[in-house]
């Protein structure tokens, strides 16, 4: 807690020194993937690490604490299939099998003993077969997983190139065994307890997983492959998200949908009846978006009363919960206690242990006394040193340009027990359009964040219209409207906070990354709201996307622009005179989602009408960056420019700045 007594130097807001510095944000906090139990209950979890160059390293804790690399120097845990990956491993036993970044190969590896990882799958000229999302088929002595791969060779643009099925390969095999194949895409393949069913989602173009999706289960015959195949869910008529199948130990089918309350609820499958039934109706969120493979949101634990299913949910504004669920026809739902309000990624693991992941990981006993004990964090410093450096955001719901709507965002006043600022001086307030668009942001904590409160800004982290958590018609207030309700919303949320008092109207900065960073080119150039803004890999040019992206979200801007003129209107690029004021961008030379022409021609654009701007590109980074020293610099060189350029103060740090275009280098 800060110290009420200590006497704080008198400072303008933003002009704080602060121990969060850029350097150890960006080498500090880990990223954490997926994770899972060996044989003996340990836990094994992927670690993304920005000091080595962002590569992503399988690590396993015992249960005295004991840590151990898993993956040898040489190897990166990670998959691309969609681009955005997830699923990278799978451990079963004492084996694992995961996917290799610079090839994509999948590798076998022993846990104990020999550490060498054995290629699984052939050899191609260049990562152009991919893989996720699998799981052991121990009785067929095979491996079963979701794979992206060029099709037959055709020379088709790279976009159009990649099919996706569920395959299954034998160990050491030179070729995969096609299960499932025909439709666009695939995800969460899932084998029964028996080894004799096999549930899996799929989807077709111009859907996204959030949108319309499908539920089969198939029986597995003697030759291993599936002989019948039944709709459990999604072919009613009606859009209907189905998500996470998982089978209970007794064999029983659940799932997440967003049928009927239009929120993503839990729901079995009475096989006999061929019927669905929901768990707990509840106008909260059991999922997340499938933006990635590998969710995990549920999972089952056998109780003196037999099984049960222990979940997180997301209500009240955004908020997670923990709860269990009876299974029996009573249904009954009960919450479980926890200091932790953003919670995702559940494992269970025997009786008495649930992990979980915040930006820590977590393991809650079985035990009223007990809250649970952190085992696992990203933040690799003592946090408990820093708390009067550390701003708690406070949820705030504001009204939006639409009559009668509300939007959320996370908000996060400037603290630092060091300092105060001059009396009747209102902080700078930076606001932050999350990704996807189709995606949000929760309240973990984040260093990147912290980063700039502990310096004297306001921070704004905006859950607008079209973010999920919030259920199906909240998220589809974007569909036909991106450029419009985000932007609207990010503009209201500005104003909210300076009617009430919060902030300094005359130093209103923006920045996003990817769809955010689309967000705050469109804030920029068809409103004058903000002063200054800073974009990460953002969209520029919504036409231009549309040729040069990825498969995954090939059509996704059809449902959220409209018809071609609408591509055209919400183009940042093509209104470069009604840009007015400075912007930094900054660009991965290597993404294949939003590519680099975006924000080239974006830069020239501005340049050309002499408004100051920047661009920053990074040799070797994709779509996100995961490198420590394109962190560090991408953090202070887009702080320095804001304080330049909106005025007023001076940061504590000694930055050397970017090269600026149309404004004086002293």
């Amino acid at each position: 807690m800060a110290d009420d007594s200590k006497k704080k130097t008198q400072a303008p807001f933003g002009s704080w020194k602060s121990p969060f510095t850029a350097e150890l944000v960006s080498g500090a906090s880990l990223r954490l993937g997926g994770f899972a139990t060996d044989a003996n209950g340990n836990l094994l979890c992927v670690e993304g690490r920005p000091a080595e160059a962002g590569r992503c390293v399988l690590v396993k804790k015992d249960g005295n604490g004991r840590v151990e690399d898993i993956t040898p120097s040489g190897f990166n845990v990670r998959s691309t299939v969609h681009e955005y990956g997830g699923g990278a491993f799978t451990v079963e036993g004492e084996t694992a099998v995961f996917s290799n970044f610079s090839d994509q190969r999948l590798y076998k590896q022993s846990l104990t003993g020999e550490r060498s990882p054995v290629p699984l799958t052939p050899a191609y000229e260049g990562p152009v077969v991919r893989y996720a999302d699998g799981r052991f088929d121990i009785s067929r002595g095979r491996y079963i997983t979701v794979r992206e791969g060029t099709h037959n060779g055709f020379s088709i643009p790279w976009i159009f190139s990649r099919h996706l099925f569920i395959c299954g390969y034998r160990w050491l095999s030179a070729e995969p065994e096609v299960l499932l194949s025909g439709n666009d895409f695939y995800s969460f393949p899932r084998l029964s307890p028996d080894g004799r069913k096999l549930a899996w989602i799929e989807w077709s173009h111009p859907n996204m997983p959030w949108d319309s999706t499908y539920l089969y289960v198939g029986d597995i015959g003697k030759d291993g492959k599936i002989t019948k195949r039944v709709c459990v869910a999604g072919n009613d008529g009606a859009k209907e998200a189905v998500t996470e199948p998982k089978w209970s130990p007794e064999g029983e089918l659940f799932f997440v949908s967003d049928r009927g309350r239009g929120f993503w609820n839990l729901y079995h499958w009475v096989e006999s009846e061929n019927k669905c039934e929901p768990m707990y109706p509840l106008d909260a969120e059991f999922t997340r978006p499938a933006w990635i493979f590998g969710n995990s949101s549920y999972g089952f634990f056998n109780s003196s009363l037999g099984t049960r299913i222990i979940c997180t949910y997301r209500w009240e504004r955004g908020n997670s919960r923990l709860a269990i669920v009876d299974i029996s026809p009573s249904r009954s739902i009960y919450p479980v206690e926890t200091p932790f309000d953003a919670i995702y990624n559940l494992i269970v693991f025997g009786l008495h242990h649930l992990k979980f992941m915040l930006n820590e990981q977590v393991d809650l006993k079985n035990s009223d006394a007990d809250p649970g004990s952190i085992i696992w964090s990203s933040e690799a410093m003592d946090l408990d040193k820093y708390q009067e450096y550390i701003s708690v955001p406070r949820i705030i719901e504001f009204p939006t340009e639409v009559p009668g709507e509300t939007a959320f965002v996370n908000f996060y006043p400037p603290s630092n027990g060091d300092y105060e600022a001059p009396p009747e001086e209102k902080p700078p307030l930076l606001v932050r359009s999350h990704g996807g668009p189709t995606a949000e942001s929760d309240t973990t904590l984040q260093l990147g964040i912290q980063f700039w409160t502990s310096r004297g800004w306001a921070f704004a982290d905006v859950n607008y219209g079209g973010s999920t958590g919030y259920g199906r018609q909240y998220r589809e207030r974007l569909n036909g409207k991106w450029g419009i309700v985000d932007v609207g919303d990010c503009c209201s949320c500005a104003s909210h906070l300076v009617a009430s008092g919060e902030v300094d109207e005359s130093r209103l900065c923006i920045d996003g990354r990817s769809a955010g960073g689309y967000t705050t080119l469109a804030a920029l150039a068809f409103r004058d709201t903000f002063k200054a803004g800073a974009s990460l890999y953002g969209v520029s040019d919504l036409e231009s996307l549309m040729t040069d992206t990825h498969k995954f979200e090939s059509r996704y801007l059809t449902s959220l622009i409209g018809d071609s003129k609408a591509f055209h209107d919400r183009s940042p690029i093509h209104y470069p005179e009604r840009f007015s004021c400075p912007l930094i961008l900054f660009q991965g030379l290597d993404d294949k989602v939003v590519p680099p022409n975006q924000a080239r021609m974006i830069y020239e654009a501005v340049k050309s009408k002499g408004i100051p701007v920047a661009l920053v590109e990074y040799e070797g980074e994709q779509h996100g960056f995961r490198k420590a020293e394109n962190i560090k610099y991408t953090l202070e060189q887009e702080m320095l420019f804001f304080a330049r350029l909106i005025g007023g103060f001076l940061p504590a740090d000694k930055i050397d700045p970017v090269h600026v275009d149309n404004f004086p280098s002293k």
